[in-house]
């Protein structure tokens, strides 16, 4: 059988807490939703923030929703060089002794000693999916995506399961443009 995965690209954004929140937009602020995401649950907001670096800033970073327990943000290897920030590469929620950057909104700003990560590559994936397909949360997989001209095999890939998750792979924009994925593109797990 044939393993199927749809693959995302995820832009740069910000993962914000309750408390900074407060801080980059007011006491009290709730995000706006523009749009939802592929996972339940999940929306990038209106909302925007400039993520500043020691060489140069990101201005108007998106913020997804909902809130976190704790910020984080997450850009590209090419973001990460040209903004002088040291970021690791990691999967979302593993910031321990990660880079930092100041975050600036309308209303004030946070500087973060870490939090800033180049999020690894992941597949998202319901317990059906995963049985169906034979695999297990944790496991380290291969998807290659076939695109005109730029077909391409991304190794690494961690798989993630979870009741709440909707099955689809999450690529950085680098990743993304390297194997040329546009909307709506699959990948075949290996």
């Amino acid at each position: 059988m044939e393993k199927k995965i749809l693959v995302e690209v995820s832009a740069r954004h910000v993962h914000v807490s309750r408390e900074d929140l407060d801080t980059l937009f007011g006491k009290g602020y709730q995000l706006t939703e523009k749009k939802p995401l592929s996972q339940p649950g999940q929306f990038a907001a209106e909302e925007r923030v400039k993520v500043v670096g020691p060489k140069r800033s990101l201005d108007r970073v998106s913020i997804l929703g909902p809130e976190r327990s704790k910020t984080q943000v997450e850009i590209s290897l090419t973001d990460a060089f040209s903004t002088g920030i040291k970021a690791p590469i990691r999967q979302s929620g593993d910031t321990e002794g990660s880079a930092g950057c100041t975050l600036v909104g309308p209303e004030g700003e946070i500087v973060l000693k870490e939090g800033v990560i180049v999020a690894k590559r992941h597949i998202h994936m319901t317990p059906d999916d995963a049985k169906a397909y034979d695999l297990h949360d944790g496991d380290i997989v291969s998807v290659t995506v076939d695109t005109e001209n730029r077909a391409l095999t991304f190794s690494d890939v961690v798989l993630r399961v979870r009741d709440d998750f909707q099955s689809a792979m999450h690529i950085d924009t680098d990743e993304g443009n390297a194997a040329g994925v546009g909307k709506n593109q699959y990948g075949i797990i290996e």
